[in-house]
């Protein structure tokens, strides 16, 4: 078993590591202050993602995209983790989802989101359906072959400079042996759309900047060829596509926590108190000990959950394993930065009271900690007959 990284996985670390300092880093500050980023800055980032060839890096090739394996793209992400989420949506990586588009679909959607030329944002959440997808309530009904949406979703990041969203909305209901479930169906629904309308959403203490969204659906009807998929395929297109996106929130975990910890090594170090450096007092030393241990833990855990979807292995129980672990030693590591700094680590003169904040959502979306841990023993129990 071989743990180095090879050439090339070293060049995408160096490669994306040193955007993010030179193009990112420099915008942080006032995009934390306004919580906007200018439509020019975003362009600007976006446009110098597509000159340095990691544009879509997610996408096959196939399709035009860079082709990263799942491991390659996993380095890249954690690398970015170290950015603000606000300024990194504009280094674009579509939705992957976007792969099982028709041939007709490809052209208007997928190809100018490999281009850059539109965004994408994807759908689920509602106010009364969170981790349970099954009880949306946002539906839509057949007329002819349109389909007549109504309801809304709220929570949808970037939604608000998406060109277009992919939204999983309930077509029609089921029986199962526990009870009566609802069908869900993907759609693609433009910006502009009649009846559909994208709206502010909630002032979040995370990611200042990383705009949510609501989404309103009015009557809104959509031809039968902006399904996604399959008609009632909804839950199949998120298994195939989304599952591992898990992976993503805990890749940026680490890189995030890394950043917090390179800030507390040196501080250690350079502040001097009762005479002596305090990283040479126990209490300061044993933590800087346990972050490490922490985010290294954490990193190989993730790395070897995108090693075994390469590898064509199951992984859902340990992408869960990473989603929560690495999620709650983001909290731990940012907490600890802060401790070891005193009171100026709450001051906005330096980023950890910002990455503490930005910890804090990382535990819910993509799937809760509690959700991880379902999916966890669920995986454990279930060859036993549990």
């Amino acid at each position: 078993m071989h743990f180095g990284l090879s050439f090339e996985q070293e060049m995408i670390v160096d490669t994306v590591r040193s955007f993010v300092e030179n193009e990112i880093y420099p915008h942080e500050a006032e995009v934390e202050r306004s919580g906007e980023v200018p439509i020019e800055i975003g362009h600007e980032i976006r446009d110098k993602c597509i000159e340095a060839g990691y544009f879509a890096a997610n996408i096959s090739e196939e399709f035009g995209g860079g082709g990263l394996s799942h491991l390659d793209f996993t380095l890249l992400e954690r690398e970015l983790g170290r950015a603000s989420n606000a300024l990194a949506v504009f280094f674009g990586r579509p939705s992957g989802i976007l792969q099982a588009c028709t041939e007709e679909q490809r052209e208007k959607y997928l190809v100018p989101a490999v281009k850059g030329e539109k965004f994408d944002a994807l759908a689920m959440t509602e106010p009364g359906a969170g981790s349970d997808v099954r009880g949306m309530k946002c539906s839509a009904r057949q007329d002819g072959s349109d389909w007549v949406v109504n309801g809304s979703k709220h929570f949808i990041s970037h939604a608000d400079i998406a060109d277009f969203v992919i939204v999983f909305i309930a077509t029609g209901e089921e029986e199962t042996p526990r009870g009566i479930k609802k069908k869900i169906t993907c759609f693609l629904v433009d910006r502009g759309t009649p009846g559909f309308e994208i709206r502010p959403g909630y002032n979040s203490v995370s990611h200042r900047g990383y705009k949510n969204c609501i989404l309103n659906f009015d009557n809104c009807r959509l031809p039968e060829g902006q399904i996604l998929g399959e008609l009632h395929g909804g839950f199949e297109v998120m298994n195939e596509w989304l599952y591992a996106t898990r992976l993503t929130v805990a890749a940026t975990s680490v890189g995030r926590a890394r950043r917090a910890f390179e800030y507390a090594l040196p501080y250690a170090v350079e502040r001097k108190q009762f005479g002596q450096q305090i990283g040479k007092f126990q209490g300061v030393s044993f933590k800087l000990a346990d972050m490490i241990t922490d985010i290294d833990a954490a990193d190989w855990l993730t790395l070897s959950a995108a090693w075994r979807l390469d590898e064509g292995l199951d992984a859902n129980r340990e992408i869960a394993s990473a989603k929560v672990f690495a999620t709650e030693m983001l909290a731990r590591v940012t907490d600890e930065a802060i401790q070891i700094f005193g009171g100026m680590g709450l001051m906005d003169e330096l980023p950890l009271e910002r990455f503490w904040r930005d910890a804090r959502v990382e535990r819910i979306w993509d799937g809760t900690s509690e959700i991880q841990r379902h999916i966890i023993s669920r995986e454990l129990l279930r060859p036993l007959g549990g």
